[in-house]
């Protein structure tokens, strides 16, 4: 498995990566001997992140990774999060804190490699979100407390709100790491789209990490599933999946893949969901890919998929010009 600079931090990251998410629900609501094979494999293939969050599961994705790593002495490099609620605004560092505390606890562990913030930063006045100045006050330094403590040895966050408010945080450089949605149907993170990418763009979010020096970790590479152009949910996968970073509901992104069709029957990809996974690593902003699984097999197809490399250059032409299409959906 390739691997990649993960921005300042000093590690190398596999380039796919092992999401941990209710989405797919596999370490959230899977069989424990499914949890560990998958898990197991994984490291067999030289995968070294994880990722994870409170939030997931209400705490079981946590529980079930901390009790699977242990189980196989790995050496893996651990990233969770947290999400402040509207009514610990008064002490964030508190609660932040003490959100870390609850994490580590559930995983068996004395720190993280990684802790990041799990709000959508936008000055849109959603309580649930926090703004730029809220983010560069108040949540960098209760981190940068952690990590003098030894809890954490990075930070980062999710890098999904306003444009605006996202590049104002991210060109504080002030985080080691950024999670930023990037997929087929929506690739504006890192737009425009040119056969060869360009090694900074910095009119687009990917650019900017790249500027910042940021590890990237991408997030909703297939659309939460929608991108094997097939609406049905898997049983241990969520129910619903509100899109993030592409259409305008789950229908539409299925819709979209189903456009997306010719890379398949004209031999650029084996398949839609391969198409996803190898797009999103032709660009080099990336440094890993987070998809989420419901089963061993759904993690083993994804992990074949990138051994084959980043889709080349006439596959990403052709991908240009199926995406055009996209420009009279109504969002």
């Amino acid at each position: 498995m390739e691997r990649r600079r993960f921005g300042r931090t000093g590690l190398e990251v596999a380039v796919l990566g092992f999401g941990c998410g209710a989405v797919g629900g596999l370490m959230t609501r899977g069989e424990p001997a499914d949890q560990e094979r998958a898990v197991a494999r994984a490291i067999e293939y030289g995968i070294n992140y994880f990722d994870t969050a409170a939030q997931y599961g209400d705490g079981a994705s946590e529980r079930n990774l901390g009790r699977v790593l242990k189980a196989l002495r790995a050496d893996v490099i651990v990233g969770t999060k947290v999400r402040v609620k509207p009514e610990e605004r008064g002490d964030i560092g508190k609660a932040i804190a003490q959100s870390l505390e609850a994490s580590l606890k559930r995983m068996g562990r004395d720190s993280v490699d990684l802790f990041q913030l799990h709000n959508l930063i936008a000055d849109d006045g959603d309580d649930k979100n926090l703004s730029a100045e809220i983010v560069l006050n108040e949540v960098v330094p209760a981190l940068e407390r952690l990590r003098k403590q030894g809890k954490t040895r990075f930070i980062g966050i999710t890098a999904l709100g306003d444009t605006q408010s996202l590049h104002r945080v991210v060109d504080a450089g002030v985080f080691d790491t950024a999670q930023v949605a990037y997929n087929v149907l929506n690739p504006s993170a890192g737009a425009p789209l040119p056969a060869r990418y360009p090694a900074h763009d910095f009119d687009n979010l990917l650019g900017r990490t790249q500027a910042a020096d940021m590890g990237t970790i991408n997030i909703r590479v297939l659309a939460g599933g929608a991108l094997s152009g097939v609406e049905a949910r898997h049983p241990l996968g969520s129910p619903s999946v509100e899109p993030i970073g592409s259409g305008r509901d789950y229908a539409m992104d299925a819709k979209r893949a189903r456009q997306l069709e010719p890379l398949v029957k004209e031999g650029h990809a084996d398949s839609l969901i391969e198409a996803g996974v190898r797009f999103v690593i032709a660009h080099k902003g990336i440094s890993t890919v987070l998809v989420g699984y419901s089963t061993f097999e759904h993690f083993e197809y994804a992990a074949k998929a990138m051994q084959k490399g980043p889709l080349k250059g006439p596959a990403l032409k052709r991908l240009a010009e199926l995406q055009a299409g996209f420009a009279g959906d109504a969002r």
